[in-house]
């Protein structure tokens, strides 16, 4: 294998990273390879590092505004990559979609109303329904042959108890990494407008998908539901750059759009961070190429994974994700309880990989790994779990 920059291993341990610092504080244990939250152990693109840089030679980091730059930027790749024309005005800045998930729910549902999820999914899902309040209903993915679909027979059963004012939707999906076909948005969103139910998308993986131009942003579905959507964005997945606290969420509604930034303002997140704004700006205009390569690299970090457990542990199934750098891996057949899968996984192997639970009860039995490595640390990382899995077969 050719070597490049993503094979180089960059030392992140005393920098304050949460992957890397905080495993004792979370896990238990110090010395585990941290393959769980999803950042990339690869430097950002050099066109951001250049551009920051420079802004760092300037000694001024004053109150931010996004300028015609920035937004241009941000238009011509959504037109690039996605296909979607929008318009400056659509945008609305938060320091995260988290943050912007919260702010949603808080403004367009009140305590008792209900919201759905569709499981297994992002963890934060839950805690911004439930900890405001709202009723958190779940409309389960089906999972056939390592397949995961939408059950929009079921999702309709929870629209029509009348409760459910919002959808969260997960486009790509994390932690499955599906890439929802634009047959499948259709059917949602039909159903959405139906039912007269926001659906706030978080599409932070839209440009992490390993075909190009397979992600259909939800606004592009109808005209109706681009009426009932809120559109969450990010570099920071895409770029490596999630400490840098910069998303861009939008919104073509004018008043949804008004009444979620009045929310933004009324929680005092309104302000861009400057070195952010310049990252994002930077990446947007330069670092196409790099996206490319890292996607590439990525996905060989993917088949490694799934052949190296074809050959060598087949009772762990390995799909390969349509999207994301995140694999899902299926421990079902190994028939061990939760609890020890992952006590084992991480004093026995060392491997600090996600529990499958916390993206919901169906995650029992899944693992998440992080792929967004050097070769490396993906090759120990197989041969610690095939070691551990010697162990227990015999």
């Amino acid at each position: 294998m050719k070597k490049n920059t993503f094979d180089e291993p960059i030392n992140r341990l005393s920098t304050g990273s949460e992957k890397w610092d905080a495993l004792e504080e979370i896990f238990g244990v110090a010395d585990a390879l941290p393959m769980w939250v999803a950042d990339m152990d690869f430097a950002a693109p050099p066109s951001v590092i250049e551009a920051l840089q420079t802004r760092m030679e300037h000694g001024i980091f004053g109150y931010t505004v996004r300028t015609e730059s920035y937004h241009k930027a941000l238009r011509e790749w959504m037109e690039r990559r996605h296909n979607w024309t929008i318009s400056d005005d659509w945008v609305v800045f938060t320091p995260g979609i988290v943050p912007a998930l919260s702010i949603a729910v808080q403004r367009f549902t009140v305590p008792g109303d209900a919201v759905v999820i569709q499981t297994p999914v992002y963890a934060p899902f839950y805690e911004v329904v439930r900890g405001q309040g709202r009723e958190l209903m779940t409309n389960p993915l089906r999972l056939e042959d390592g397949h995961y679909t939408m059950d929009l027979e079921h999702l309709e059963s929870c629209l029509q108890t009348g409760r459910v004012k919002m959808l969260i939707l997960c486009s790509p999906h994390n932690p499955v990494g599906r890439v929802w076909s634009r047959e499948e948005l259709e059917g949602l969103a039909a159903l959405c407008v139906q039912y007269n139910v926001l659906v706030v998308s978080d599409e932070i993986h839209a440009d992490l998908v390993h075909q190009r131009g397979a992600h259909t942003p939800l606004t592009l579905v109808s005209d109706a539901i681009a009426d009932l959507s809120i559109i969450c964005t990010a570099p920071s997945k895409t770029f490596n750059i999630p400490g840098l606290c910069t998303s861009n969420i939008i919104i073509p509604n004018a008043s949804l759009r008004e009444s979620f930034m009045q929310g933004v303002k009324t929680m005092g997140l309104a302000s861009i961070s400057t070195l952010g704004a310049v990252a994002a700006e930077a990446a947007y205009n330069g670092a196409e190429q790099w996206l490319d390569d890292c996607l590439a690299y990525i996905r060989g970090n993917m088949e490694y994974v799934q052949q190296y457990a074809a050959e060598h542990m087949p009772d762990v199934g390995i799909e390969l994700p349509e999207a994301t750098y995140l694999l899902w891996m299926d421990f079902r057949k190994l028939g061990i309880p939760q609890e020890d899968l992952v006590r084992m996984l991480l004093n026995d192997a060392g491997l600090a990989f996600n529990d499958g639970t916390v993206f919901g009860l169906e995650g029992t039995g899944f693992m998440r790994m992080n792929v967004a490595c050097p070769r490396s640390t993906v090759e120990e990382a197989m041969r610690r779990l095939s070691v551990l899995l010697n162990k227990i077969n015999k």
